[in-house]
Parts: C-alpha cells; structure tokens; sequence
C-alpha cells in the first residue's frame, strides 16, 4: 500500500486514470488538504481543487446532433447514419452519379435561369431556338456589356496610372540605394525596403485614383456563374428533368430547333455548332491578343491557356443537346460582338472610358491590319 493512503483503485471520488495519476497526493478524508512535507507545486494544485478530476456524467447529445434515420418497418436492420448521410447517399446512386451536381441542378439560381427561360419563351411566342438567342442576347446586353464596359474604366485607368508609377519606381530607387550605403544594409534587405515600400505607394496611387485592378475582375465573378446556370437549367429541360404547368420542355425542345439542328435535345452530329464555337472563341482570344503590345510572361501563359480551352471546348461541345450548344455559341457571339464594341471611340466616350497612349483613332482598320500581318501575309 502506499504511503499517501489507499491504493488507486481503493481511492473514492476519483477516476482510476486519474487516481493513478496522482501517486498519493491527494488524501481519503481530506482530498485539499496538504500534508506536511508536501511540495510548493502540491499545494498549488490542491488549491485550484480537484473537483475538474471528478467523473462526469454523460453528455446528453439528445437535440444537439443530426436526426438519426428512423427505423424502417420492413424488418431491416436500421441504420445509424443521420438523415442529412442517408439522403446524401441516396442522392449519389449506385451509379457514383449525383451529389454535387445534383445539388447544383436543384439549386435556387438553376430554377431561376429556368424561370428566365420560360418567361422568354412564353412571352415573346417564339420556338425554343429563338428564345434561347431572345436570353442570350437580353442578358449579355443588360449584365455583361455594362460590366465589360466598367472592366474596360478600371483598365484604362490603371494604363494612365503607369507613367506615375514608374516615376515613383525610379526616385524610389535611388532613395533606397542612398539609404542603404548609409545605414550598410545588405543587397537582400535594400530589395525587401523597395518592394515594401513601392508596394504601399502603388497601392495608395490606386485608392487616390479608385481603380484596384481586381475591380477588373468582377465581370468573371458574374458571367462564369451566370454562364454555369443557364447551361444547367438547359440541361434539365433537355433531359426531361423540368416540366412547366403540366407540359414537358424537353417534348417542345424536341421540335423547337432550325435548319440542320431540328431537335434541340440531341446532340449536333455535324458537328457545326461546336465547331463554330471553337472558331468565335479562338477569334476573341486574338483579338485580345492583338490590342496587346509587349504581354507579360504571364498574360502570355494566361492567352495560350485559353487558346486550349477554346479548342477543348469543340469536343465537349459535341457531347452536349443542342441547346446548351446553341446558347453556349450565342453567348461567344455576344461576347465578341461586345469586345469589337468596346474598341470604339464613340462607345468608349460614351462609357466614359478615359482615353489612353494605346487608344487609336481607327481601331477597327489597325485590328485588321494587325491580323492580316500575323496570320495571312507572314511567310
């Protein structure tokens, strides 16, 4: 036995881990009372008491958790997932299909796009393929142009800001190399103080003028979403997933097509919609590339990526309905219709768009010029 008194698993009041742990310290009748002889430590401890030793009783979880899967009746063995598991794996399948995209396809902006749709097709009487361009051409018209137009206000005035900026590079580094042959930094230390310091002036330069080059991007932040849903809400009328006040759309898309492509819920198997898709797109590309002089490393990197995706795009394009396909090409077309748009003069004053050193006067005639040097006249 030993000397503190009763052996660990004789001692009352305390848990057997705990009991262990405390090698005699803590007496039967009087747990916080130090004996003599104890240590500084000891006592301390015996005053913050002992009752966080003491067993505690369940936690009662009972309100807190998920709600566990009732019993089924049948006689099966029930389980001990919660529902919110259950539903998960039922919505997956057997077939691995589901769960994210499920998610998606039910989704409040899905059912919205779908509500665009049919509100457009409804209203304006047309068949599901003139409706579908009536979308396209309604909603890049009145989200992205104006949007696009804003990108190009940031842009033009971060291009002005340029010449400041490297005025401000230039004195900056002269200071920093007299500053550091006085106080002997090190090259390592005189780099770190200019980039820091440089940092927080262009940074300033940018709240002066409003124009944070990341407000360029919010046209991304709106059309790549915007783009996802209404791709979604065509899948789901063109697989039978959707029906509106008791018709099916996929029996009216079935019929609602043009020309070579009749049936807007098949695939395009002459392949001129993806195709054609392929083309607008690698011609956008260009023509961002072409009003570029001297890109960076990365916005080269950033333009041959895209150039791959706009080719990748053509046999996907090809596995999709037609009416995804369609929108899909209305939305390209629109979107270079835009871009050719907002190298006008006219627009741009219009936009308010402040002029800059790579504005010209006759953008539409140097485009050309430009594409015809880079890829008819070069031997």
């Amino acid at each position: 036995m030993a000397a503190g008194g009763l052996p660990p698993s004789l001692r009352p009041g305390l848990p057997a881990h705990a009991r262990s742990g405390l090698g005699g310290a803590v007496s039967v009748a009087s747990p916080c009372r130090p004996r003599v002889g104890y240590s500084r430590v000891q006592e301390m401890l015996c005053r913050l008491n002992v009752r966080w030793l003491q067993p505690r009783p369940a936690l009662q979880l009972r309100g807190l958790g998920p709600p566990v899967a009732p019993a089924p009746t049948s006689g099966v063995k029930p389980s001990a997932l919660p529902l919110w598991a259950v539903a998960s794996v039922s919505a997956v399948g057997p077939s691995g299909a589901g769960g994210w995209y499920e998610a998606l396809a039910t989704s409040a902006p899905v059912k919205g796009a779908e509500d665009v749709l049919l509100f457009a097709h409804t209203a304006s009487g047309l068949p599901w393929w003139g409706s579908i361009l009536l979308t396209t051409v309604a909603l890049r018209g009145a989200v992205t142009l104006p949007l696009a137009a804003y990108q190009n206000y940031i842009l033009a005035k971060v291009e002005n800001l340029q010449p400041e900026i490297k005025n401000i590079a230039r004195h900056l580094n002269q200071d920093v190399a007299v500053r550091a042959n006085q106080l002997g930094w090190s090259k390592r230390a005189a780099r770190l103080t200019y980039l820091k310091t440089m940092r927080r002036l262009v940074s300033e330069l940018y709240v002066r003028d409003n124009c944070h080059p990341f407000k360029a991007t919010v046209l991304v932040w709106i059309q790549l979403p915007m783009w996802i849903f209404m791709s979604v809400a065509l899948r789901n009328f063109s697989t039978g997933e959707t029906h509106s006040e008791g018709f099916s759309v996929q029996e009216q898309l079935a019929t609602g097509g043009v020309l070579w492509f009749p049936d807007l819920t098949a695939l395009d198997s002459t392949w001129i919609l993806p195709v054609s898709i392929g083309v607008i797109n690698l011609l956008i590309v260009e023509i961002f590339a072409l009003q570029k002089i001297g890109m960076s490393r990365f916005q080269t990197y950033i333009t041959y990526f895209v150039r791959a995706v706009s080719v990748l795009m053509i046999p996907i394009a090809a596995t999709v309905p037609s009416s995804i396909v369609l929108y899909w090409l209305c939305s390209s077309l629109m979107g270079l219709s835009q871009n050719l748009l907002l190298r006008s003069p006219r627009f741009r004053q219009l936009c308010r768009i402040p002029l800059t050193k790579s504005d010209s006067d006759t953008p539409y005639k140097d485009l050309f010029a430009a594409f015809y040097a880079k890829f008819i006249s070069r031997k």
